[in-house]
């Protein structure tokens, strides 16, 4: 990195920077509260809030959700007639999966060949730590020159829309001239990037009921329709045969314009075992992030262990379907929901529930934010230009955010490079794409309030 005073900076905090994100990362923040306790998210919550008044930050608050958990907020007010930036994080985290499939603790933020692992680590405590050295490095050379609101959510990764609702509801809270959401990651580690789409996102649970209760399948079997299987069936009916999502009524060929996802270093990224094949058609840019994409997150069934000879009296399912920019969630999801009840076999009794929803997402990458981060992104990466890709995952709140404010420029950056592995075991994030995002954000906030 080239050397500059905000650069500087931001190198000698980087030590601390690791100590904060380990007392963040040790809040076990699920936030469901049926698996952890909601002490950990209110915990986790506090610190944050705790973290922005050390930083002068203004009307600082926990706010009560329609959900059940609590987002962060805080105001830093900037010279007199400057813009408004909003900033974005979110503090809750997805459940480590198996515990014992990692190589250290989940919770305990540990560094490993130059890495730093830790559930959150990168998705997206590590976001909040990136704005707060952004901010601080700005105060050491010449202050902050732009007005400044924080916004740390306690429920992105349940998408169970809390943030979006109060938003709705106090739309004065978070107007801004720019938002930042600090909760995507760069294409490649190294390479800057800017995410310009996002896929939306719904959750429907099926329940599928065929008996009053489970029989003998010796005695049964054969003649009595079996619930399991027929959720089976009706879950297979959702993808063709070379894996594509095929949902009646759903379009699915929609192709991607721009920076490309070859499939060998998509291969290597997903760790997919050798001769196994890839799912869908087109691109690997098409499928991930311009097609609709369906995954069956989780089966209600008896386990292997302790399975007896029983045909199932009823059985269900959560299944998640990405929606692409173009298409409306609220309509996926009808369309989902009438395709499982349409396709369950055997006249057996179904019933769908939408837990979860959020609207796909499309930047305005021709504006002057854009400019500024392009500006910013070529100092703290020398030799890279910012590159625009896509995004499989989902945050709902942009959309939210870009109804509420539709003059407000949104810019996705984050630490969630492949490497990060987020949402598996053993995610982590590079100290390197800390230090240089921290330094691109104060450099774009710099360069944003002369534009």
């Amino acid at each position: 990195m080239s050397s500059n005073p905000v650069a500087e900076t931001v190198a000698s905090l980087m030590p601390g920077a690791r100590v904060e994100l380990a007392e963040l990362v040790a809040f076990k923040s699920v936030a469901d509260f049926d698996q952890y306790p909601r002490s950990e998210s209110e915990g986790a919550a506090n610190w944050i809030a705790g973290a922005l008044r050390a930083e002068g930050f203004q009307d600082v608050a926990l706010l009560d959700t329609p959900d059940g958990t609590q987002s962060v907020y805080g105001f830093l007010p900037g010279p007199e007639g400057a813009k408004t930036v909003l900033l974005y994080a979110h503090y809750d985290v997805q459940p480590p999966l198996d515990e014992a499939a990692w190589t250290t603790p989940p919770f305990e933020l540990t560094e490993r060949a130059g890495r730093w692992y830790g559930r959150g680590a990168a998705d997206c405590k590590g976001g909040f730590i990136m704005h707060l050295l952004a901010l601080r490095a700005l105060k050491a050379n010449g202050g902050v020159p732009v007005g400044v609101k924080v916004i740390v959510e306690g429920s992105e990764e349940q998408g169970t829309g809390g943030l979006e609702r109060y938003a709705e509801q106090h739309p004065e809270l978070l107007t801004a001239d720019t938002v930042v959401i600090g909760d995507v990651g760069n294409f490649r580690l190294g390479l800057p990037t800017v995410t310009s789409t996002l896929r939306g996102m719904t959750l429907v649970r099926v329940q599928i009921d065929t008996l009053e209760g489970n029989l003998h399948s010796g005695q049964f079997g054969g003649a009595a329709p079996d619930a399991l299987g027929a959720l089976i069936r009706v879950l297979d009916s959702l993808r063709a045969e070379d894996g594509s999502t095929t949902i009646d009524g759903l379009t699915g060929d929609a192709r991607w314009e721009g920076l490309q996802y070859e499939e060998e270093a998509f291969r290597k990224d997903a760790k997919v075992l050798d001769g196994v094949e890839l799912i869908g058609s087109g691109t690997v840019a098409d499928r991930i992030w311009a097609r609709p994409a369906v995954t069956v997150l989780g089966i209600d069934c008896p386990p292997v262990v302790g399975a007896t000879p029983s045909v199932q009296a009823g059985a269900r399912a959560l299944v998640s379907l990405r929606v692409p920019p173009g298409v409306d969630a609220v309509e996926a999801t009808k369309l989902l929901q009438a395709h499982l009840e349409a396709r369950t076999p055997w006249g057996a009794r179904v019933r769908t529930e939408q837990i979860g929803q959020g609207q796909p997402f499309r930047a305005d990458t021709s504006s002057p934010a854009y400019t500024a981060m392009a500006e910013a992104m070529a100092v703290a990466y020398p030799g890279e230009e910012m590159q625009s890709a896509g995004q499989g995952g989902s945050i709902p709140l942009c959309n939210t955010l870009a109804s509420l404010y539709p003059h407000a420029e949104i810019l996705l950056i984050g630490l969630s490079e492949p490497q990060a592995q987020i949402h598996a075991v053993n995610e982590s994030v590079s100290p390197d794409e800390l230090e240089r995002l921290s330094v691109t954000e104060a450099l774009f906030l710099q360069k944003y309030a002369a534009s």
